[in-house]
């Protein structure tokens, strides 16, 4: 697959990492986004905004207000922080809570001529090692997928809020092997392009369909029309010696959150019952 023409600009090279003084790296991505900056800061700075195209989020906003992050099902999979700087609409940064030190995501919103804004996110906080420089790898390839469906988000549904379903599962293998696997058993091409009908296709009841809207090496971007209208990114990612199979899915409306809800359980099920070769 070939990276399409509108991905986010980044620095997410870990093979060559430079700390600053005090050990710590930093990821830095920009991406020019449809809408005002009130629009934006909706979309990256309130609760309902964040949950609409990454993870579900809570944030109390203001300065020094907690923030939670739930990166799946369970206690354990729920990340608290809190809010280090507010200044609408132009820039709020985001902290990992905790006693000792952690990461912190501080977005910059800039308007341009046009109706459209630069957003601008600083991830800093990596230490070093091996759970680090794997964190950094990570996340180096996760943020221009969710930067693409902010950029979704905001183009085709402004002003409105979805339901996110976040099933995954991790596998062992070659990848390019595994990604066939999957395109096989989904009933997709396996080189995708931005402007192509696709379905994912898992059981009679279960699948997604709409056009491709972004592709990468490792995931593609799809806005919906089945199971309701919203986005859905599709991904294998290459994270160590792991293979992370995820379909995230962000519909809206209150059928999209029954949707979200019903097919959230089914996709985990399925995933976790394939049987790699």
């Amino acid at each position: 697959m070939t990276e399409s023409d509108h991905q986010p600009a980044g620095r997410p090279d870990a093979s060559a990492p430079d700390p600053t003084a005090d050990g710590t790296r930093s990821l830095e991505f920009e991406v020019e986004v449809p809408g005002t900056p009130e629009q934006v800061w909706e979309a990256i700075a309130t609760g309902p905004g964040i949950s609409s195209w990454f993870v579900p989020h809570t944030v109390a906003e203001q300065e020094g207000g907690a923030t939670v992050a739930r990166f799946g099902p369970g206690d354990g999979m729920e990340m608290p922080g809190r809010v280090a700087a507010w200044e609408p609409p132009n820039r709020v940064v985001f902290e990992d809570a905790g006693d000792e030190a952690g990461m912190a995501y501080e977005w910059l919103v800039e308007a341009r001529d046009g109706g459209t804004c630069v957003v601008r996110l600083v991830n800093s906080g990596f230490g070093t090692g091996d759970h680090w420089d794997e964190m950094y790898d990570g996340m180096g390839s996760g943020w221009p997928m969710f930067l693409r469906n902010l950029t979704l988000h905001l183009t085709h549904f402004p002003g409105q809020a979805a339901t996110a379903a976040l099933p995954g599962t991790t596998f062992t293998g070659d990848r390019a092997e595994l990604w066939a696997m999957l395109a096989d058993k989904l009933g997709f091409a396996p080189d995708p392009k931005p402007g192509d009908d696709v379905t994912l296709q898992a059981t009679d009841q279960l699948a997604v369909a709409g056009t491709v809207a972004g592709v990468s090496e490792q995931w593609f971007a799809v806005v919906t029309e089945k199971p309701e209208r919203g986005t859905a990114l599709f991904a294998l990612e290459t994270i160590g010696d792991r293979n992370q199979a995820s379909v995230w899915l962000y519909l809206y409306g209150e059928s999209g959150a029954a949707a979200a809800a019903r097919d959230e359980v089914a996709w985990q099920a399925w995933l976790e019952g394939l049987q790699p070769a």
